[in-house]
């Protein structure tokens, strides 16, 4: 408990110490408290640390005799960048090909989250997520597909607006073509 509040004054001047580095008043009334929201903000936006995803999986493992496609699409996802510590966000595309055992359909999602709330890039973040579910389910197949725009190439560098960064990662039947293109085909179509 020491160590943690330790931690937490730690952060809350290191914070100060930037926003005052920036030339700003830090004694300013609409400052006082940032310091203490933008740790509060960190903490929660890498709360995956803390989170052991394949448990959450187990936690929701049933048996069940389906060997066809299971799919999760448009999963919200929003994660830091670490290369400057900037906001990407968009939307992951799952899916895997059960071999006697299925998942609680809402434990996806927070693999993702779990994966999304760490200081990432996004090929680590598909492959991460992809090797979570491959390992815990043991599955015919994955695939993973995350369509992601970056803060970073948006306010600043390029400063390009509407540029999208798509990864992809498979796995098993999801190697095959036919496979991977009826993936692609059901992710891109609009079912509902």
């Amino acid at each position: 408990m020491a160590k943690k509040k330790a931690a937490w004054e730690k952060m809350l001047k290191n914070y100060k110490s930037i926003i005052g580095e920036t030339g700003e008043d830090v004694k300013r009334e609409g400052l006082l408290k940032t310091p203490e929201r933008a740790a509060k903000a960190m903490e929660f936006l890498t709360h995956g640390y803390n989170l052991d995803p394949e448990s959450i999986l187990k936690k929701a493992l049933f048996t069940e005799d389906y060997s066809e496609m299971v799919i999760v699409k448009d999963i919200e996802m929003y994660s830091l960048c670490e290369h400057h510590m900037l906001p990407f966000f968009g939307k992951a595309h799952v899916a895997y090909i059960p071999d006697g055992k299925i998942v609680g359909l809402s434990k996806i999602p927070r693999i993702v989250d779990v994966y999304a709330r760490r200081l990432q890039v996004q090929e680590r973040l598909t492959d991460q997520i992809l090797h979570c579910i491959n390992n815990t389910l043991k599955p015919r197949g994955v695939g993973v597909v995350i369509e992601a725009c970056h803060m970073c190439m948006m306010m600043r560098g390029v400063q390009k607006q509407n540029s999208v960064t798509t990864t992809s990662a498979f796995r098993g039947q999801f190697m095959k073509q036919e496979t991977r293109s009826e993936f692609l085909t059901l992710i891109g179509t609009n079912l509902h």
